[in-house]
């Protein structure tokens, strides 16, 4: 197997485990809390579960996040949505909130965990050990990246869900209106505007702009915390 070959493979697995990882606990936690607050539709559909077969999707999941992250070095990514009844909870508007916060919730505790497993791996004087040191690296920073961004207030984000239920009527009303076309803002935001600035030598990664200084602020506070020198 050449070089370049062996290269790529330990790039997809740096980039892909953490990506996996992340997304699987992300959505067994909005299922998890469903379920606990009322609503047993995802766990009906075995969507409370760490089985990442269970939450994948191929392209939103795998191919997407790491084509932008080798292209852009920013990520954005995807997975099977976990369904959630909002009218089964028994407190929906409350419950709204909690649901949609725990995806980013069990994002940064991810980021804490990946920062102290970092403790674990002492020496990286072989490759392997230097690969598991940089998925748990990557890992820290890769939770993080997905909590801030899914916590932009904008529906269907989690933190589109979480105005919704903060915000008085009749601004949730308009907000959660606004569903349809989020996915069509975020597309937007993250691939057309940058690919439109690149043809004119123009940086246009607004969404970086936006979440880029919030997650390094996160990122080292974890770092200081987890009784890291420097992140």
């Amino acid at each position: 197997m050449s070089a370049d070959i062996v290269g790529i493979i330990q790039t997809a697995l740096i980039v892909a485990i953490p990506i996996i990882i992340a997304i699987t606990f992300h959505e067994a936690a909005h299922g998890f809390v469903a379920w606990r607050l009322g609503d047993d539709t995802a766990y009906r559909l075995g969507r409370v579960t760490f089985n990442p077969l269970k939450h994948i999707d191929p392209f939103g999941t795998i191919i997407l996040p790491t084509l932008l992250y080798l292209t852009t070095g920013f990520m954005f990514g995807y997975a099977k949505p976990v369904p959630v009844n909002f009218r089964r909870l028994r407190n929906p508007r409350r419950d709204m909130v909690l649901v949609a916060a725990a995806g980013p919730g069990i994002n940064l505790v991810l980021a804490v965990v990946s920062a102290l497993a970092l403790h674990l791996v002492p020496h990286r004087d072989s490759t392997l050990v230097a690969i598991i040191y940089v998925i748990l690296f990557r890992s820290v920073f890769l939770n993080i990246i997905l909590a801030v961004f899914n916590m932009i207030p904008l529906p269907p984000l989690d933190g589109g869900r979480v105005a919704v239920g903060l915000l008085p009527y009749p601004l949730s009303h308009y907000l959660a209106r606004l569903e349809r076309q989020g996915m069509m803002v975020l597309i937007l935001a993250l691939i057309v505007l940058p690919w439109i600035g690149a043809q004119f030598g123009m940086d246009l990664h607004i969404v970086q702009w936006i979440i880029g200084p919030v997650a390094e602020h996160i990122q080292d506070f974890i770092f200081r915390i987890t009784g890291h020198a420097a992140g």
